[in-house]
């Protein structure tokens, strides 16, 4: 009903109108976000390098980040953060395929943090946002260094990311169970995101969450409060694997509650075109990283 899978007959389809692509990835051996990044390396530009690879923010083989920085950033100068969490319906992705969606952010100004988290079957939810809080921690403890400025941390994230970004951002007792205090998150970019999706209608959902006995605390849309920080939230009308009638429901709630939120839909726009907009050679096809970077940036001041 909110999340549909994707049939291997479908999925060359699934970056919509650069399915063109797929084959190009096959002969590279690389996922379609890791040719995304491929495409940036391959581009013009430059504006963000990566600034460490693979540190360890927990114990776990999974639980490794990279960090990205604006190539020209000021030494003296205290940047942003944001924690950008990619998709993979929780049971798929690298950050080593989402380094355009590091980069992406970088280039606007940010010192981004990319982290790969436990992935089902080999966990379940709470899991996977537990290893997010874990992340966070690590941002607040090391980013100095890096050149970022603990006091301005925000989360982003496409997809499942989204999800993870979105508890983390309502439901408060992640972060302080990791010993961070949740206020710490000024503000969130969430897209494509599912907030409201049980029943578990579908296999993803059912391997993620279906084992949680009470399946409300598994839902974003159930820890909507007054207090939370300023939310973006953005989706394609045409999406067809996460149904844009979960960020429309949840800014709904979150206005109703007084919370601060934006709601940005983009005609025409599929699931996976929002992720590609963050990829340089695709940015036209939505302006949904300069939008939500100047969100974030607005509340991270």
């Amino acid at each position: 009903m909110n999340m549909r899978p994707s049939p291997p007959r479908r999925r060359a389809r699934k970056f919509g109108r650069w399915a063109w692509a797929a084959p190009l990835a096959a002969l590279a051996a690389c996922s379609p976000a890791g040719l995304l990044t491929s495409f940036d390396r391959l581009s013009s530009g430059g504006e963000a390098k990566l600034a460490v690879a693979g540190t360890a923010y927990g114990a776990d083989p999974r639980q490794r980040l990279d960090v990205w920085v604006p190539r020209r950033a000021d030494a003296e100068q205290r940047l942003p953060v944001v924690v950008f969490f990619y998709g993979g319906g929780w049971n798929e992705g690298s950050r080593g395929d989402y380094g355009f969606a590091g980069a992406a952010y970088a280039s606007q100004g940010f010192v981004t943090v990319l982290p790969d988290y436990r992935l089902v079957p080999g966990v379940r939810f709470p899991a996977f946002v537990e290893d997010g809080a874990l992340a966070v921690r690590w941002v607040r403890d090391n980013i100095a260094r890096y050149g970022g400025d603990p006091d301005r941390i925000t989360l982003a994230g496409h997809s499942a990311g989204a999800y993870n970004a979105a508890m983390l951002t309502l439901d408060r007792h992640f972060l302080t169970d990791a010993g961070v205090d949740p206020n710490i998150v000024r503000a969130a970019a969430l897209l494509s995101g599912p907030y409201d999706f049980y029943p578990f209608t579908e296999a993803r959902g059912r391997a993620a969450f279906g084992a949680w006995k009470q399946p409300s605390e598994t839902q974003p849309i159930g820890f909507v409060r007054k207090d939370a920080p300023p939310i973006f939230l953005a989706h394609g009308t045409d999406d067809r694997i996460v149904l844009p009638r979960n960020s429309k429901r949840l800014a709904e709630m979150l206005r109703k509650s007084g919370a601060p939120v934006t709601l940005r839909l983009y005609q025409g726009a599929s699931h996976t075109d929002l992720a590609a907009s963050l990829s340089r050679p695709f940015r036209r096809r939505t302006p949904v990283l300069a939008e939500s970077a100047r969100f974030l940036l607005n509340h991270s001041r």
